[in-house]
């Protein structure tokens, strides 16, 4: 029996273990008998507790091992299931094991392995109380030429006691004795099977089998019989058993009777294959889990119609944790619970499965025939069918998916990849809103790996130094005097080549970098700006994404880079100043005396309504709207627009701020309708701060 490691102890560990481990003894105690007192029986099962919580994070052989213990203990059957009962509840309850669904998987692995440590410890015993019994009985048949009464009474004090059921047959297979066990196991009366045949109890099928090894065993070639064997109950059912036999040999080695040691396996057959079952299936919905489905998915693409192939659909549930943060997490698992039902109504009359990987998602795999819904359809009726209310607690819920298919794959992929793209392809779908789909296309996602594949790489680039701030010019269109310098990325891939601002921003804005990288910019462009300022007064200009306009630690960041605030012109997006974050952030920066601008400025009403509501001081037009203007005539509706919108911005006491002024056609068509600054490649591109100095003394 492996050994097994001691952790700490009742009065060290945490107290939800205690109050755990405390209740596992409650009921261990007050279901079976084992000789042992309550406090006794709660410090061997804190030991234990702490070897399953181990295995849960990654140590197998610990519960393993735990299940030996159990059965030194002297923990039987109804132990076992008490205590899969209590564990399977309680471990899942514990703060470390949060959140659930991550730990739901390695909780069931785990007492899957308490189950197989139990049941490998309860064979083991069998074997050893056979062997016992054998060597009891020999004894008894060598006193006396069988002194019937003390071998009775010997028979009676080794068997009374098992666990397992113990017959003894003679030679031709009539019970002679048998325990109350065995009893118990083919729900008969022990006077009622010392009436029958052993033979006649095994299932037909078997008989002949099992009467031609017993023959074995009298004609010598061989000592024991091992095997799993099915024993008809008295009202026909069929016991699941290990048998196990020996023979009996007189004094002149004849040989006399057999005993056979029986052990119910039925109850840990039904616990370990509903163990398997949780070991692949998600517990609240009762759905496969991902596991399961992967490995599905492997065989259907192996037999799909080459014709029609297979479909796999990812779907994830729109503002499910709106839903729980509202109403309380019961409502959404009761959601779930109903989402996994009206999805498995739209697959009911296809070969599908549908599964539950994570948290709100869910996977659907369709094998594909000439009767199968298109795709269009089959997505369509999954959101029919989840916006009809579901009735929670007085609440009426109707959700909608975000879905990603992969509609016919090769038949030689890998399921891991499969998945990989439904979830690229779900991801892409959840970004252009809620409820909407997408359907896989290959060049599409090797396009998404490939900026998912820099976003990773940008945190190393970064600190090698291939990232740069570059600068470029602010002048003011009336006499293209310099009236700032701007800061921008640059990022010098070894790969690649140069990579653009623009491009800078999209990645780091992606993963979170932009945060820290931005507030190096700032910081490091301050002091570039900072020297130059010795000979010219030149503001810094920074135009800041959604993601930094929200962060709460904004300000702070500022204080940190920029020494004195007012030099700092700083703009946010005007479609992130609708979060109340942004909006907040720009107050506060304006009152500290930075030149605030709304960038990306253009000519919706709730736009020129933030000119208004906020302490704007500039704004920068929309570089796509001035592109267009560039293409349009002087009397096209954009033109006569934004014609309008310059004098309306100034009236409300902000400059206006041209970005993506090429030629001088555009400059001039500008200047005349009055915007007050530019920048673009006429005026100068981003350059390294060398060149920009040659640039100011020019």
């Amino acid at each position: 029996m492996s050994e097994l490691h001691h952790t700490a102890g009742p009065q060290e560990a945490p107290r939800e273990r205690v109050i755990l481990a405390r209740k596992w003894a409650y009921l261990l105690h007050s279901t079976v008998f084992l000789p042992l007192s309550q406090d006794g029986l709660e410090n061997e099962l804190h030991v234990l507790l702490d070897d399953v919580c181990s295995a849960v994070r990654g140590e197998p052989a610990r519960a393993r091992a735990a299940g030996a213990k159990l059965v030194s203990l002297g923990c039987g059957l109804d132990a076992m299931s008490s205590t899969l009962d209590t564990l399977g509840k309680g471990l899942l309850g514990l703060p470390e094991f949060r959140p659930v669904e991550r730990f739901a998987e390695p909780a069931m692995l785990a007492l899957g392995q308490l189950a197989t440590g139990f049941a490998d410890a309860s064979r083991r015993l069998t074997l050893e109380q056979q062997e016992e019994i054998k060597e009891s009985l020999l004894k008894a048949v060598q006193d006396a030429n069988w002194d019937l009464r003390a071998s009775e009474a010997r028979f009676d004090e080794v068997v009374t006691s098992s666990a397992s059921g113990i017959m003894l047959t003679d030679l031709d297979g009539k019970l002679v004795r048998v325990n109350e066990a065995i009893a118990d196991i083919l729900e008969y009366t022990p006077a009622e099977l010392t009436e029958m045949v052993l033979f006649d109890l095994v299932h037909p099928d078997q008989a002949d089998i099992l009467r031609g090894d017993f023959q074995s065993m009298v004609d010598g070639k061989r000592e024991r019989l091992k095997q799993p064997l099915q024993l008809l109950r008295k009202d026909g059912d069929v016991a699941r058993i290990t048998l196990t036999a020996s023979l009996l040999r007189r004094d002149d080695d004849g040989p006399s009777h057999f005993v056979t040691v029986v052990e119910d396996g039925t109850e840990i057959m039904l616990l370990q294959g509903e163990l398997n079952r949780q070991a692949l299936h998600d517990v609240l919905t009762g759905l496969p889990n991902r596991q399961f489905f992967s490995t599905y998915m492997e065989s259907a693409l192996r037999k799909a119609d080459p014709e029609f192939g297979v479909t796999l659909i990812h779907l994830d549930l729109d503002a499910f944790a709106m839903i729980c943060n509202g109403l309380g997490r019961e409502v959404g698992n009761h959601l779930l619970k109903t989402v996994s039902q009206r999805l498995r109504a739209v697959v009911q009359h296809e070969t599908a499965m549908v599964a539950r990987f994570d948290g709100d998602e869910f996977g659907i795999l369709v094998e594909n025939t000439a009767a199968t819904p298109r795709v269009i359809d089959l997505v369509a009726s999954i959101n029919n069918e989840l916006s009809e209310p579901i009735y929670v607690d007085g609440h009426g819920l109707a959700v909608s998916a975000s879905i990603g298919v992969v509609h016919r794959p090769s038949r030689t992929a890998e399921p891991s990849e499969l998945l990989r793209a439904a979830d690229f392809t779900l991801r892409r779908a959840k970004a252009s809103g809620r409820g909407q789909w997408e359907l896989f296309h290959a060049e599409q996602d090797a396009n998404d790996r490939r900026t998912y594949t820099l976003a990773a790489e940008m945190p190393g680039a970064w600190e090698s130094g291939q990232i740069h701030v570059r600068y470029r010019p602010l002048v003011d269109l009336t006499d293209r005097r310099l009236a700032g310098v701007e800061a921008l990325f640059e990022w010098r891939h070894p790969r690649l080549g140069t990579l653009p601002h623009n491009r800078c921003v999209e990645l780091a804005e992606q993963t979170g970098l932009i945060l820290p990288l931005g507030e190096w910019q700032i910081k490091t462009a301050a002091q570039q700006v900072g020297w130059w300022r010795q000979r010219q007064e030149l503001p810094l200009v920074v135009s800041l994404t959604p993601h930094q306009a929200s962060d709460a630690d904004l300000v702070a960041r500022v204080v940190r880079s920029v020494e004195d605030p007012s030099t700092l012109m700083a703009g946010m997006p005007a479609g992130a100043l609708l979060a109340p974050e942004a909006a907040d952030n720009f107050r506060v920066l304006a009152d500290m005396g930075v030149h605030t601008v709304l960038d990306d400025f253009g000519t919706a009403p709730d736009e020129l309504a933030l000119v208004e509501d906020l302490p704007v001081r500039s704004v920068r037009v929309a570089r796509r709207l001035v592109e267009r203007q560039a293409q349009s005539a002087i009397n096209a509706p954009l033109s006569v627009a934004l014609m309008a919108l310059v004098p309306l911005v100034q009236r409300a006491g902000a400059a206006v701020t041209i970005d993506g002024i090429d030629s001088r056609g555009q400059a001039n068509w500008w200047r005349v309708v009055g915007a007050d600054l530019a920048m673009g490649s006429l005026f100068g591109t981003p350059c390294a701060p060398g060149e920009f100095s040659v640039y100011l003394a020019r």
